[in-house]
């Protein structure tokens, strides 16, 4: 049996020291004996602009117990939801099975499978371990073929199982689709409740799927713009405490935070370099908004823009090399890219309409934005020269993209005319087809979506 590297609580090294998230979700990743022969090329394409979901069957993981069982359950559970939310599963329903394997070495009876039309299957169990501690192996198995295309085992904390169903379930994504999964990361944002003219703001974080919500603020003074670092273990955020715009880094889990700076006339919260050793954001002095970049070890500031007009917005692109943002130089809000040292600026947006809130795509091909036209907003993404501009979602207000890990989803939030008081958080795929309301407790605005966890 072949041994993978631990997943030592999914740090994140960079070249910022790494942050370790609570032994509780710390796993240990395995590959389990090969079933079949030679692997099988079960596929979803993606490349096209809709995609038919792939039947896939989920087995209810076995357990020796009924505590086990139950466990199995749940984790097959949140399984089920991760991948039907993505739009690419069609999770089969489990009154239709006609085969009920119970244990991981056993080989599915594939004849009734196809019966039902599935693609693929996940078998599996919960093994029973020391005090406090869980185990689940799992195979997926591709139904035509006759093969296994994966075997996991993944060990953790017994209250990890919902990691450990994210985990399974970006494993299941990426062996069938080609690209990284997005299901175990985390989404920061900002809960809002109160009347419109007495908002409170809180600091909350949550799951992908919107359980595990925590408030990382106690809604006494005005937060706003969180923004994820590259150990997906960091946060900056812009606070109004004691009526003064400051900007904070913050550990989440720890809740150790340290004061980046007083910066009057903030209004942007800064966004971290793919290296998490430098973030840029906008500074307002003397009546003037421009882009700068602070080097977190020294502390050191340095100008990039030098422009009368409104310079905001700006995003790194994944390689490090360009600094998208917007800006009313041209004498409309228009989005530019410009070199990271603030050269060869570049307007790249000339349609109709206004163009702001910059996003550059993990993958580095793309850049989410926003719009607006005529009284309608909108939320689009464009090449990075701006080219092949695509409007994925329409509304009354729609505003503060983020992107998904893997680059394939957006996350954005929406005041609908029919409630313009209220805000809620919806993800769509790049086909703008796969539009999902992610429910949370109170209205919610700006999301930031974390990077995978490891």
């Amino acid at each position: 049996m072949k041994r993978l590297p631990m997943i030592r609580g999914f740090a994140v090294r960079g070249a910022r020291p790494a942050v370790t998230l609570p032994a509780a979700i710390a796993l240990a990743l395995l590959v389990l004996g090969a079933a079949g022969g030679a692997r099988a090329e079960l596929r979803v394409d993606i490349t096209r602009g809709h995609v038919e979901p792939l039947p896939i069957a989920l087995v209810d993981l076995a357990g020796q117990t009924e505590s086990d069982a139950e466990t199995g359950r749940k984790i097959t559970k949140v399984i089920s939801r991760n991948l039907e939310r993505s739009g690419l599963f069609r999770p089969l329903d489990p009154a239709a099975f006609i085969d009920k394997p119970r244990g991981i070495a056993e080989r599915p009876r594939f004849q009734d499978w196809r019966i039902i039309n599935a693609q693929a299957l996940v078998t599996g169990r919960v093994v029973p371990g020391a005090a406090g501690r869980l185990t689940v192996e799992f195979r997926l198995w591709d139904v035509f073929a006759e093969q296994d295309l994966i075997g996991l085992k993944l060990s953790g904390r017994a209250d990890a199982w919902r990691y450990i169903a994210h985990t399974m379930s970006d494993k299941i994504y990426e062996r069938l689709t080609g690209e990284k999964g997005y299901f175990h990361t985390r989404i920061v944002y900002i809960a809002e409740t109160g009347p419109p003219d007495q908002r409170v703001k809180r600091l909350a974080i949550m799951d992908q799927d919107g359980h595990n919500l925590r408030y990382l603020s106690n809604g006494k003074h005005l937060v706003l713009t969180p923004r994820f670092s590259p150990t997906a273990q960091e946060i900056t955020y812009l606070s109004y405490e004691g009526g003064v715009p400051k900007v904070y880094l913050r550990d989440i889990d720890t809740g150790q935070q340290e004061l980046l700076g007083n910066f009057p006339g903030m209004t942007f919260a800064p966004r971290f370099s793919p290296d998490g050793n430098q973030v840029v954001m906008t500074l307002a002095r003397a009546g003037n908004s421009e882009i700068y970049e602070m080097d977190l070890r020294s502390r050191d500031v340095t100008r990039l823009t030098n422009d009368p007009a409104i310079e905001t917005a700006p995003s790194y692109s994944p390689d490090g090399k360009f600094i998208a943002f917007e800006s009313d130089r041209g004498g409309s809000q228009q989005i530019y890219v410009m070199r990271r040292d603030g050269s060869d600026v570049r307007r790249i947006t000339f349609g109709k309409g206004r163009y702001g809130t910059p996003v550059w795509s993990p993958r580095g091909d793309l850049l989410a934005f926003t719009k607006s036209n005529g009284g309608e907003f909108a939320i689009g993404v464009m090449r990075p020269d701006g080219s092949n501009e695509r409007i994925l979602a329409r509304d009354y207000l729609v505003e503060g993209p983020t992107w998904a890990p893997n680059g394939r989803v957006l996350m954005f939030f929406r005041s609908s005319s029919r409630d313009p008081d209220s805000a809620e958080l919806v993800s769509i795929d790049l086909t703008g087809r796969n539009e999902r309301i992610l429910f949370t407790s109170t209205a919610a605005s700006d999301p930031a979506w974390s990077p995978l966890i490891r």
